[in-house]
């Protein structure tokens, strides 16, 4: 029963914080499978990859520097970072040069890395909850240790990966060689720096209950920023929207409601509420995403080009709108 109770709380929580981040991508949306996939690397390949790796090397630097206070410091400082970073790191690695075509903004690399992290810290918190609440002090430890992994440091892990796909989504759309290079090695070490801070600080400053509260005021401090930086980089999309998409309108497409609504989340959201009861729910979302993909594949071609071929896909996404249009329309 002890390990269905951890198992649920590890991985509930990550998944209802996974939908969050989902949810936050308002007019763009990432592909579930995608998603789901980075989600699993996340589950199996890091979770798994850094458990073999950070303890070979934790036993490494106890049997080298013969002290455990420092093995375990150096362990929690240096390897764990370095180690659960690269390989939650990887997986938004891999979207990015693999599914490049999906990798359209800084909010997607936010997204890919927050939702590999969270698979990544669904296992990491099972394992926690489990092996140091419950078996180590029963119920009451395990419900210590759910109350500390889901809400004190819940969102801890794509705070720390989310630099990595800023850095990303930075490279990939900039034309500059020295930002392609210099963007993803500030978001691995700014990812490393990060999460290295947060395991220090938890050696030094935790214990006691004035240590916890300013331990978790920073935390949460760093976390409320990311959610900032969020509303600003969904602020910008909108921005491409009414930018790209008068295009559309000018060119008979779409009309100016239409326009309006697919440059609002909120008139989005309602727009898609009500289609529900027309039965046209998922016409209406398509469009919306279609607006949302050629907003950014425009944006792409005047920053890079015809990278990728930006024009035959503009010019695809175009044909689909004006076949969607009539269908939202007569919402």
């Amino acid at each position: 029963m002890a390990l269905l109770a951890s198992l649920f709380f590890g991985f509930i929580p990550a998944l209802l914080f996974a939908y969050f981040l989902y949810w936050l991508d308002r007019y763009e949306k990432e592909p579930k499978l995608l998603l789901g996939g980075v989600f699993m690397w996340g589950v199996v390949v890091a979770a798994g990859g850094a458990f073999i790796i950070n303890t070979v090397l934790q036993i490494g630097m106890q049997i080298f520097v013969q002290d455990y206070f420092i093995s375990d410091l150096a362990g929690g400082s240096l390897i764990a970072p370095l180690v659960e970073e690269v390989l939650k790191g990887l997986a938004v690695l891999a979207v990015f040069l693999v599914f490049r075509h999906e990798f359209d903004s800084v909010l997607d690399g936010i997204i890919y890395a927050g939702v590999a992290a969270l698979g990544f810290a669904a296992t990491e918190n099972t394992y926690y909850i489990y092996n140091y609440g419950f078996l180590e002090s029963g119920w009451t430890g395990l419900w210590n240790l759910v109350f500390v992994r889901v809400i004190l440091v819940g969102w801890q892990h794509p705070f720390y990966t989310a630099f990595i796909g800023i850095g990303l989504a930075l490279a990939r759309l900039n034309r500059s060689w020295f930002i392609k290079i210099l963007a993803p090695l500030a978001g691995f070490s700014l990812a490393m720096f990060t999460h290295g801070m947060h395991n220090t600080l938890a050696v030094f400053i935790t214990g006691t209950l004035p240590g916890d509260i300013i331990f978790s005021a920073l935390d949460w401090s760093g976390w409320f920023f990311m959610f900032l930086f969020i509303l600003y980089v969904t602020w910008h999309e909108r921005k491409l929207m009414l930018a790209h998409l008068w295009e559309e309108v000018q060119a008979g497409r779409i009309d100016q409601t239409q326009y309006r609504t697919a440059s609002s989340a909120w008139a989005q959201m309602s727009a898609r509420v009500a289609a529900l009861f027309s039965g046209r729910y998922l016409k209406t979302a398509r469009f919306h995403q279609v607006c949302g993909e050629l907003a950014h594949k425009k944006n792409q071609l005047q920053r890079l080009g015809d990278e990728a071929g930006n024009q035959a896909t503009i010019r695809r996404l175009q044909e689909e709108l004006a076949g969607l249009a009539p269908l939202s329309r007569a919402i």
